[in-house]
């Protein structure tokens, strides 16, 4: 079996050619976090703009989300090609968002299985054009090859998958950053995979399919987990700590400033200029901050 070579900081052979794009993270035995850039969806990284996860098991290894595309997806195998010579036996798809799921196909030609909730299957079909049509956009020709292709286990609120003598709790707290998001609980590994529920390092999204209200109980549902390793849905493995702070802090700000704002009778203009200077740390802030408040003032303005 191949496993990790001289420091953490290291990837193995194989995955040197993607190194620039998807940095390996080990985060404790067997389980790695497989961490895309902040930055938009490019050619260069063929939609893989997040952060997967890896787990290997003496029966097969269970990959924490596809990739954003046919070739993502090849991307990231390369990559788990330089950790592991166990095959990825299962995927889970954590949400709705296009590099949570347009990889399946990929997968699912290699033998595969691939397991989401039925709230993020819907999700997706319910985006799928939509999806495909922006990645044409933003990364054109490296697209060819990916169709939308959908989970082949579903689950309403939790799913259990044993494999090689590991347990995988798979979780719908409800909805967060899209209407099906799910974390993957190891309890022999002390370590929860998010997907989006959680971002750490760069300024997490609300957008149309968010929820800012469900958000924050999604949150919890992680935080009681009471995890020691924390593999968010964007940006590098972390402590349950610093997930709060970045995650579940800025929502509860972002939630109480516009909801001063709506109680003084502000209007969705006044919305970007609400204060989340504390979270100007975050990367990515400058681009998103100003939508954040507008798509949360629509949000709460009818709750």
């Amino acid at each position: 079996m191949i496993r990790r070579l001289a420091t953490a900081a290291m990837v193995a052979a194989p995955a040197l050619a993607h190194a620039d794009i998807l940095k390996v993270q080990p985060v404790t035995d067997d389980a790695w976090a497989i961490v895309g850039p902040t930055e938009q969806r490019s050619p260069e990284n063929l939609g893989n703009n997040a952060t997967f996860g890896l787990i290997e098991t003496g029966a097969g290894a269970v990959l924490m989300d596809p990739g954003g595309s046919w070739k993502g997806a090849e991307m990231l195998h390369a990559v788990i090609r330089g950790l592991t010579d166990q095959p990825v036996v299962h995927v889970i798809n954590t949400g709705g968002q296009d590099h949570r799921w347009l990889g399946n196909g990929y997968w699912q030609a290699q033998g595969a299985t691939v397991i989401a909730s039925e709230a993020a299957v819907a999700d997706q079909r319910a985006r799928a054009s939509m999806q495909m049509t922006a990645l044409a956009q933003l990364i054109g020709d490296a697209l060819e090859g990916t169709e939308p292709s959908f989970a082949d286990v579903t689950f309403t609120d939790a799913y259990t998958l044993e494999l090689g003598g590991l347990r995988l709790e798979i979780v719908h707290p409800g909805p967060a950053h899209t209407p099906g998001d799910s974390f993957v609980l190891v309890p022999a590994r002390d370590t929860v995979f998010t997907g989006d529920i959680v971002y750490v390092a760069r300024l997490l999204g609300v957008g149309a399919q968010s929820s800012i209200s469900g958000w924050p109980s999604a949150f919890e549902a992680v935080e009681a987990t009471g995890a020691a390793h924390v593999v968010p849905g964007h940006g590098p493995a972390t402590t349950m700590e610093k997930a709060r702070a970045d995650t579940y802090d800025y929502l509860m700000h972002l939630r109480a400033e516009i909801g001063a704002l709506i109680d003084e009778g502000g209007d969705i203009m006044e919305a970007p200029q609400v204060d989340q200077s504390d979270f100007a740390y975050l990367e990515q802030f400058e681009a998103l901050a100003g939508r954040n408040a507008q798509m949360a003032f629509q949000q709460m303005e009818w709750e």
